[in-house]
């Protein structure tokens, strides 16, 4: 579990939710690169001791298409009634695609989150205005390839570089937690970061947004402009990439914020 070990002591896993109020939304998660459903742990304990059913949807971290088809089809076959999609990082942009034709889905919530316009990836978005770590002329100097022989030859597989994760991610938090956070990442296939985006659900679903006003991998400032044209709610707070681990009251509020406004189970 690549994130464990940032996760509160009495945090439960997220697939542990068990029936609960009917007017409240599911709580679809959604992790992003160099994760796993373990970096929304506190936040998933402090949703389910409020009443909420929450659920970790699988994200492959393979292709923007495919790992959005992939939530779709948990939403789609997982859950009943309403629900709102939760992304981090490299998630934000799975819901924003897995969200489309979907009309259950009555909130996005983005938590230091890409949220693409169609034709937009992910690499374009964090290299468009300046303060990323991960944005460099040679990718080799942030990352480590591996080619994964059961995945297609040229698009191998991205680890961040063990020395850099600590302060791109995880800044605010202990060196011991960064350094395990960075040995133990869930790589993510080269291709995903670049590959286009598909429409956008922000433009017919309400949307919100945490800003970590310390983020290093994606912008303050980009998180601001793409919560600017999605006409989103924002919230900011003092993190980094990582405000689940560092801030998950302040990103559980703001996704209980979602489930109340847009209303309950239909």
């Amino acid at each position: 579990m690549a994130l464990a070990a940032a996760g509160s002591a009495d945090a439960v896993p997220a697939h542990a939710a068990v029936h609960h109020a009917t007017t409240k939304p599911t709580i679809v998660l959604v992790h992003g690169a160099w994760a796993d459903a373990s970096s929304f742990a506190p936040v998933a304990h402090k949703l389910q001791r409020d009443g909420y059913t929450v659920l970790d949807a699988p994200n492959p971290l393979r292709g923007l298409a495919a790992d959005s088809a992939s939530v779709a089809a948990f939403v789609n076959q997982a859950t009943t009634g309403s629900v709102v999609l939760v992304g981090h990082s490299y998630g934000g942009a799975v819901i924003t695609n897995a969200a489309a034709g979907i009309s259950r889905v009555r909130a996005l919530s983005y938590i230091d989150a890409y949220a693409p316009a169609q034709g937009e990836s992910v690499a374009q978005l964090t290299g468009a205005k300046p303060g990323s770590l991960l944005a460099v002329a040679d990718p080799s100097t942030v990352f480590d390839a591996v080619q994964d022989p059961s995945q297609p030859q040229g698009d191998p597989d991205l680890y961040v570089k063990r020395d850099l994760f600590p302060k791109a991610f995880a800044g605010s938090l202990p060196a011991r937690v960064g350094a395990e956070l960075a040995a133990a990442q869930t790589p993510i296939a080269a291709g995903a970061l670049n590959e286009q985006s598909g429409p956008a659900a922000w433009k017919t679903v309400p949307s919100w947004f945490l800003v970590g006003t310390k983020d290093e991998v994606l912008p303050p400032a980009e998180q601001r402009a793409m919560a600017a044209r999605a006409h989103g709610t924002v919230v900011t707070a003092d993190a980094d990439h990582l405000s689940m681990l560092e801030v998950p009251s302040a990103v559980t509020k703001l996704i209980e914020e979602a489930g109340t406004s847009t209303g309950g189970a239909r």
